[in-house]
């Protein structure tokens, strides 16, 4: 019995394809590129040219004010939703944290990738050495994928949050953020 299960969560890991920096059952080594399967599965326990934080170092970094990029995609409005009721979901993140929706996904239209790198040079102030942590949820490819996007855009000092939001709110307080207006402006599609 209990070799079957571990050979059933070995082949469920293998087909996920991508392992937890903490508990997962399968170790998933990194893709040469951005990742391009499900966006939520077991991610590496590394991210080539960036730093992988645990909440201890996170905390650490802080006081060094970290530009603290969430890319946890945005709710979508449930199919059926009544009409007549608003529709008001509530994103939670780390305090003081730019909530780009989406910004991991791939892949990303040429145009939303220029438009986060060029979020990014605004909110870093053009410094490509300064120090960056991408974040979603435990688990997310996305976070990962935008960490790699930096790496590739020549910044020096990326950091990866793999715990998320979950992990930041097990020890500390989350605020309520909307999207950064920038970027919903930029990710829009173009008016026809």
């Amino acid at each position: 019995m209990r070799i079957a299960r571990t050979a059933a969560l070995l082949a469920l890991g293998l087909m996920l394809g991508g392992a937890g920096p903490a508990d997962s059952p399968v170790n998933v080594p990194e893709p040469e590129g951005l990742y391009t399967g499900p966006t939520h599965g077991y991610t590496p326990a590394t991210l080539k040219g960036a730093t992988v934080l645990d909440l201890k170092g996170l905390e650490t970094l802080l006081p060094e004010k970290p530009v603290l990029l969430d890319v946890v995609l945005a709710d979508r409005k449930p199919a059926g939703f009544p009409a007549n009721r608003p529709w008001l979901p509530t994103h939670r993140s780390l305090p003081d944290a730019v909530w780009l929706p989406g910004a991991g996904e791939v892949p990303l239209a040429p145009a939303r990738e220029e438009a986060f790198l060029a979020r990014v040079a605004a909110l870093t102030g053009g410094d490509k050495a300064k120090a960056i942590v991408t974040f979603c949820r435990p688990e997310c490819w996305g976070s990962w994928n935008a960490g790699k996007r930096l790496v590739a855009a020549g910044y020096s000092r990326v950091y990866w949050f793999p715990l998320g939001v979950e992990g930041w709110q097990d020890d500390h307080d989350t605020a309520a953020v909307k999207p950064d207006p920038q970027w919903v402006a930029a990710s829009a599609p173009p008016e026809r």
